[in-house]
């Protein structure tokens, strides 16, 4: 059996994992103003939000630890198994969620989902360097990047209606089973790699192979050796830091609106989770629709002749200055819709006016730019990888950049309680712009030329 377009099957079950993989880890915060009610009656928000917020760090340090550890494994077991391990692991512990009690229990459990949920990362952008042609790789990235935000589309409308007829402990059981039926398909059809796939036309085999050669580096008119370095060749090179500290500022922005975008709108705005459901699933909506401008973006401009470096800082830059004054105005949403509403009476809509919760409507359409931007650049820079490296190093520096991003992103969510204490979120979003250029200055200074690297002499 032959199946046309077989690496686009690959990338959308990727994708799908994806999703499944934001709702797992979005549903804590959905659920948590319930969760709270239930475990901690009497406490304040902002003693409430603090024990929150040491959960989520115990989840973002063993993601992080699961980033460098997957990118491992999946170098040693192959794109199949690892995945096999990863979404077998987290979907077990998000389902075991169900029998929390206390910070302790939560603790553990999403320290287990933390670390099997990181595998998802480095083996997607490994099947992506396994499955796709460098020109098609941004798309690829953009496809499978849009599942993070169809996932957080998806997940709170889907876990308040959920609310409705479950219980916060039922809710868990049934989204961890939800994980464990996708490993079916996927153990069906990636029954290998492209070069050795019983399934793949010759036609798609030839196209991907060309298309992943490395580049004549010495001008001799012959493609030359691929480069696999070790760890310590590997973070000698000023390249890979590039990648990793662009990924330790731009990532933290991500995780910002994942784990407070419930939280920020039960306590700014006194949303809970049925009223959730109207507003929480927009910011997500425009991070689906940059994965996809981001990856289309690329893909053109390759196309049209420009080299992976011009390609790739454009649009990552593009995706950084999109988020900038989005994340300022942030920190005054209700004055900016203020300001618009008295612009449109003077020209005479009247009738236009968001009493019903003031400054809610601006603030979710801010998030979403802000979404937009980041998921503009976050699949370019989640390709540099493969741009720079090829084989299992590929595996191995997305590991170690995802690891840095966890790190970063814990530090930020441990600081939010303390920065945004009494409702005041301005702080956080001024942090946000921070890192946004921070992102900028990575990719700029620290890769002068994006290219397949070789071996230093």
């Amino acid at each position: 059996m032959k199946v046309k377009g077989l690496r686009w099957w690959v990338v959308a079950l990727i994708a799908i994992a994806t999703i499944i993989n934001y709702i797992d880890r979005t549903s804590l915060s959905v659920l948590w103003p319930e969760i709270a009610k239930d475990l901690y009656p009497g406490h304040t928000p902002d003693e409430t939000k603090a024990i929150y917020a040491l959960i989520s760090i115990i989840f973002v340090f063993s993601y992080a630890f699961g980033q460098a550890i997957f990118g491992k494994i999946f170098d040693w077991v192959g794109t199949r198994m690892g995945f096999v391990l990863s979404i077998g692991v987290w979907s077990v512990a998000t389902a075991l969620h169900a029998f929390a009690n206390g910070i302790l229990s939560f603790g553990i459990f999403r320290a287990i989902l933390g670390v099997s949920e990181a595998g998802n990362w480095p083996g997607a952008t490994k099947g992506n360097a396994e499955w796709f042609p460098t020109n098609e790789r941004a798309l690829a990235q953009g496809i499978f990047n849009s599942g993070a935000a169809i996932g957080g589309i998806i997940s709170i409308p889907l876990i308040a209606t959920l609310s409705i007829y479950f219980s916060w402990q039922t809710i868990f059981i049934l989204i961890g089973l939800t994980g464990l039926l996708w490993l079916i398909p996927w153990w069906i059809l990636v029954k290998a790699p492209p070069i050795k796939h019983p399934w793949i036309t010759e036609e798609e085999r030839e196209y991907i192979l060309t298309g992943q050669k490395n580049e004549d580096f010495d001008g001799d008119g012959d493609i030359d050796q691929e480069y696999n370095p070790n760890t310590g060749e590997l973070l000698g090179h000023k390249q890979s830091w590039g990648v990793i500290l662009a990924s330790a500022a731009i990532d933290p922005i991500w995780w910002l609106f994942v784990f407070w975008i419930p939280i920020y709108l039960n306590e700014v705005y006194g949303m809970d989770v049925k009223s959730m459901a109207l507003y929480g699933w927009v910011p997500y909506a425009g991070a689906m629709a940059g994965a996809y401008y981001g990856g289309i973006l690329a893909r053109n401009k390759l196309k049209k002749g420009w080299n992976v470096d011009r390609t790739r800082k454009m649009v990552i830059t593009l995706g950084c200055l999109i988020m900038l004054p989005a994340l300022l105005a942030m920190a005054n949403p209700l004055g900016i819709e203020t300001s618009i509403l008295s612009l449109l009476d003077s020209i005479g809509f009247t009738e236009i006016s968001d009493m019903d919760n003031p400054g809610a409507t601006t603030a979710v359409i801010l998030m979403a730019v802000i979404l937009f931007g980041f998921q503009t650049a976050i699949g370019n820079v989640q390709t540099l990888p493969s741009d720079l490296f090829s084989g299992k190093t590929v595996g191995s520096l997305a590991g170690f950049s995802g690891m840095a991003a966890k790190l970063t992103a814990a530090g930020l969510t441990y600081l939010v309680p303390w920065l945004t204490s009494g409702g005041n979120y301005t702080p956080a979003f001024i942090i946000g712009a921070v890192l946004a250029l921070l992102t900028l200055a990575s990719v700029w200074l620290f890769i002068p030329k994006v290219e397949p690297m070789v071996k230093k002499l």
